[in-house]
């Protein structure tokens, strides 16, 4: 009898060790994703090029001022870091669903236990994971390599960073819904790409736009994100205007994907 039971309680503690089907989906989506190159290549990769680039401009790199003493690159890295973030979630994310339904994947899969839901689950985390991953990277070396500081608002900081990722994974859950092959996703995530990186600041910095451009890029998810981070640079909480317009991109991203979302 204390052997059936040893035996039971053995058995037990396997499956409770056991990952449940969304770790394991995660698991295999996250060594995909690494596998193909291209999320990290795009989502890492050109950032730090950028970071590099900027970070190599004695105007940029060098302590100024009027900034408190600060470099003038302390204001382009979060921009580095958002371009980043777009092109994980308007390109590689929306691509790789695109990809999967047009095989069959996710049709496939929703007849089996693990579920095309979860594989969507599975997706939204890795490239949230690798979201965060990229901005840690970008700060460390920033810091390390140009003495840029941390930005001295950590809560808003990741507040912004949260929300601005659950946005831009919203709208790229859209394209995927309406996208019919990778290469139409990649053309319509390219397309909203490069409005979203101006009014963040990348080409002209937000306060040297005018009156109506900088109304225009503050109702934009990554406009409102780097306006954000203007007063969480200095130390100070983000206007709760900004957050809202964050939360309010990501909540109708998020559920007019669940609308359209297409499974084949």
């Amino acid at each position: 009898m204390s052997a059936i039971t040893t035996v039971t309680g053995t058995t037990g503690a396997r499956r409770a060790r056991r990952p449940s089907p969304l770790m394991r989906l995660v698991r295999t989506e996250a060594k995909l994703f690494i596998r193909e190159r291209i999320g990290p290549v795009w989502g890492l990769g050109i950032p730090l090029i950028l970071l590099i680039v900027f970070g190599s401009i004695p105007a940029v790199s060098k302590p100024d001022a009027s900034l408190g003493g600060r470099p003038l690159l302390y204001l382009y890295v979060p921009v580095v870091i958002f371009l980043g973030m777009a092109l994980i979630c308007l390109a590689a994310a929306s691509g790789t669903l695109t990809n999967y339904r047009e095989r069959g994947i996710l049709r496939r899969l929703g007849v089996t236990p693990a579920g095309a839901t979860r594989l969507l689950a599975a997706q939204l985390i890795v490239n949230a994971s690798m979201v965060i991953a990229m901005a840690v990277v970008i700060d460390v070396i920033a810091g390390l390599t140009y003495h840029v500081p941390l930005p001295g608002q950590f809560l808003g900081y990741a507040v912004v960073m949260l929300l601005a990722t659950a946005a831009l994974l919203g709208i790229g859950m859209c394209i995927a819904s309406v996208a019919r092959t990778p290469r139409m996703a990649q053309g319509l995530g390219g397309l909203l790409f490069y409005p979203m990186m101006f009014f963040s600041g990348l080409w002209l910095p937000l306060p040297e736009m005018s009156p109506a451009l900088q109304h225009i890029s503050e109702a934009t998810p990554l406009g409102a994100a780097s306006a954000a981070m203007a007063g969480i640079l200095g130390g100070n909480f983000p206007p709760l205007l900004y957050i809202a317009i964050l939360a309010a991109w990501a909540a109708a991203a998020a559920l007019l994907a669940r609308r359209t979302f297409r499974w084949e």
